[in-house]
């Protein structure tokens, strides 16, 4: 499989080796979002020293960084000596005065084997490599101590990086090359599933149906079957209240006050791990994006971020006994009836992407999400302020093509948005799985409706 998008990531690391100055670079993500990859490809070529921290001890993890110095430098001796601590190899590396990419991934493993690492490696910065030709890179996978312990202010390294990048997940465009020539819909059941982490997508075999490739997270065995659990016990302290919330927003319990209810967790406890959950990207506190006060809003609904987590808490997690008996068609035969709720919420995420990328009749959004109140709501709504423009749509991920009537509706519910003011110019746009009706294209075509059928744009 050919490496798909990071083209910015790569331009941004491209442009800091050009350089001639000595870089220390962090790039952080979540779990198999593709960093080592990444790196992968931008060392090709280039001298380079790739090692992985491992959750050994100290000891162990200085001798193997010796061996990877050893073998780049060629220097038989250091292979069966090693380094003594770990500044006898920042001396060695600076005696040797040799451009190269040093990357020492999942970094955080180093600080579990000695808290003291990061005062180490920023002597190192400060006496070794600053003014040298190195060009370091520190990856790592646990979002909590990268942003603590490496870019955090209280970090003896803080200060000390020359530039940073988050990696986030791959946006559906880039993530469904993995199914290349298939349908929008079968692209868009998968990325309901894998959202936009490499890894997962390449468990799915490409002559295989969406309903086949589920078996690989279903079946006890498969590596994407206890995913979940490795990532959140591995990032979170005392994971049950974490599960316990997790699974109530995948079942569909939004709202603050019935997650309290669902979990039986106190307001305070549920909105403490609710904010740590927030902070490492898991969730997120949606709010309509006409709001003018955002942090002071009692709109807000919780949605988990990652497609993968939220489906194995919605269709992994509440039916692990069913699964571990290996009634694997049972769990499928469930989400098959609830095929078109499920991938509709998804449709809508990718529309939203759909219209970002778009070049559009006027004015791009600035900012595209959704909009509701106490009875109605509306699954597209994007506004640009500098423009006094409102742009309003519906997304149906139906068997029936959309008619008139949505238009209609959509019409009503938007004399109710409290934006903008008498000179608000408001433009509508459709997303439809199954086309548009006759009498819809020539209402759309006349009022400048925008469609988009699937992925595509039709008018």
């Amino acid at each position: 499989m050919a490496f798909l998008g990071r083209q910015q990531e790569l331009a941004f690391l491209e442009g800091k080796w050009l350089e001639k100055a000595s870089q220390f670079i962090v790039l952080w993500g979540k779990r198999r979002v593709g960093k080592t990859e990444l790196i992968k490809q931008f060392c090709w070529e280039k001298p380079h020293v790739y090692f992985l921290a491992d959750s050994t001890n100290e000891k162990e993890q200085l001798r193997r960084f010796s061996y990877a110095l050893a073998r780049f430098y060629k220097e038989p001796l250091l292979e069966t000596r090693g380094f003594s601590d770990w500044e006898e190899s920042f001396s060695f590396i600076r005696r040797k005065k040799k451009k190269f990419v040093m990357a020492i991934d999942e970094f955080p493993y180093l600080i579990v084997s000695n808290p003291a690492i990061p005062s180490l490696f920023q002597k190192a910065w400060d006496e070794y490599f600053h003014d040298g030709q190195i060009f370091l890179i520190l990856l790592g996978s646990s979002i909590s101590m990268m942003e603590n312990e490496v870019l955090g202010y209280r970090s003896p390294l803080y200060g000390r990086r020359t530039g940073q990048w988050k990696l986030e997940p791959l946006p559906f465009n880039t993530a469904g090359l993995f199914r290349q020539k298939k349908s929008f819909a079968d692209r868009l059941a998968h990325f309901a599933v894998a959202g936009g982490i490499p890894a997962y997508w390449l468990q799915f075999e490409n002559e295989k149906d969406f309903y086949h490739n589920l078996f690989h997270v279903l079946k006890k065995g498969e590596m994407l079957y206890d995913e979940v659990e490795f990532i959140l016990r591995a990032e979170l302290r005392e994971p049950r209240y974490y599960f316990a919330l997790l699974q109530s927003i995948a079942l569909g319990k939004r709202k603050l006050g019935e997650i309290v209810n669902s979990c039986g967790l106190t307001l305070a406890t549920a909105n403490k791990y609710l904010g740590i959950l927030a902070d490492l990207g898991i969730v997120e506190r949606e709010i309509p994006v006409t709001e003018k006060m955002p942090l002071k809003t009692k709109k807000g609904l919780y949605r988990i971020t990652e497609p993968f987590i939220a489906f194995w808490f919605k269709y992994v997690f509440p039916f692990r006994s069913e699964l571990e008996m290996g009634l694997v068609k049972d769990v499928i035969e469930r989400i098959r009836k609830e095929e078109s709720l499920f991938l509709s919420s998804y449709y809508e995420v990718v529309a939203r992407e759909i219209l970002r990328g778009y070049s559009l009749d006027f004015s791009q959004m600035s900012l595209i999400g959704r909009w509701w109140s106490r009875n109605e709501e509306i699954d597209l709504c994007g506004i640009n302020s500098d423009k006094n423009e409102l742009l309003l749509g519906e997304v149906k991920w139906t068997e029936k093509p959309v008619g008139t009537d949505i238009i209609n509706d959509l019409k009503n519910k938007a004399v109710n948005i409290e934006w903008g003011n008498k000179n608000t110019s408001t433009h509508y746009c459709l997303f439809s799985k199954s086309a548009f009706t006759p009498d819809l294209m020539r209402l759309a075509s006349k009022e400048k409706v925008i469609l988009f059928h699937g992925e595509n744009r039709v008018l």
